[in-house]
């Protein structure tokens, strides 16, 4: 019996950390230009020291110490003009959000920092935060911690340790609203989120739905526009738009291909949903941020 036990843990081993869902923090230094990437897990950046300029969809900045960032899967960035610029990369698998951290998306901030853009006055995709000093040292002592925490069999203290640093960040992260707090909200609305995300391709209807949440549709579209500002298939568009976004510039599969994996077969819907969400079509977006 021995064998199998350990032929067992071997296989543990393996599956605690699949490369769809990593769960790390490391530390790099960035001289000079960093090509554009993106990633298919969450990362949540904080930068230690140095200069540099960041550029993303939304435009670009000067960085410099206590800058933090959270992106959610397929968003884009490029570090440039960099001068021993170092961050500290904090990187999970969105899968720890839908399982062990899901009840994150019920606190207003960690919610807003986790789901960048859930909230309908946030850039989709990407929060930004300024730490002071204190604030940077918890932040990089949460991450040391981790950093050091590669082994799986000790999942529970690196989610641990994961959840100190997401709520030292998020604690920085200006109210949802001016007396700092929010609507709860509402189960059905997180389990609408996961759903689509999961099966994004395919053909959802507000009907659909709200049939499989068995939940009525008004009230699922009060309670969704409630938490994100906007109702489920508006918010669905927009991921659909950023999934789109993100297999233009990793991928060379067609436009039309690209429109059937993200859900929207039509070509001509495609072009019209794409171009209301980035302001140029899908084409010119693949040409001008491929060049990036």
């Amino acid at each position: 019996m021995p064998r199998p036990a350990a032929n067992l843990r071997h296989l543990l081993t393996r599956l605690e950390m699949p490369r769809h869902a990593p769960l790390f923090a490391r530390r790099a230094t960035v001289n000079g230009d960093l090509v554009a990437h993106d990633h298919d897990f969450m990362e949540v950046v904080v930068v230690l020291s140095g200069r540099g300029r960041h550029r993303t969809i939304y435009g670009d900045g000067e960085l410099r110490a206590g800058d933090a960032f959270a992106l959610r899967p397929g968003v884009w960035h490029w570090y440039h003009e960099c001068r021993e610029l170092a961050v500290y990369n904090c990187c999970f698998g969105v899968e720890l959000l839908r399982r062990e951290l899901s009840w994150m998306l019920h606190d207003p901030l960690l919610g807003a920092l986790c789901w960048p853009g859930s909230r309908a006055s946030e850039r989709p995709g990407m929060t930004l935060v300024r730490l002071q000093q204190p604030a940077l040292e918890q932040c990089k002592s949460h991450l040391d911690d981790l950093a050091h925490l590669t082994d799986p069999s000790r999942h529970a203290e690196r989610i641990g340790r994961l959840t100190l640093f997401l709520g030292e960040v998020a604690r920085h992260l200006k109210p949802v609203r001016a007396n700092g707090k929010a609507d709860d909200v509402h189960p059905a609305v997180v389990e609408a989120m996961k759903r689509m995300e999961d099966d994004v391709q395919r053909t959802w209807t507000l009907g659909k739905l709200a049939e499989e949440l068995r939940i009525a549709e008004a009230y699922l579209v009060r309670r969704f526009k409630a938490a994100t500002g906007l109702p489920p298939i508006a918010w669905l568009n927009r991921l659909r738009a950023e999934r789109a976004a993100a297999l233009l510039l990793r991928t060379n599969a067609p436009v039309a291909e690209i429109g059937h994996a993200i859900g929207w077969d039509d070509p001509n819907y495609f072009a019209r949903r794409f171009r209301a969400h980035f302001g140029l079509s899908a084409t010119s977006y693949r040409i001008q941020f491929s060049k990036s």
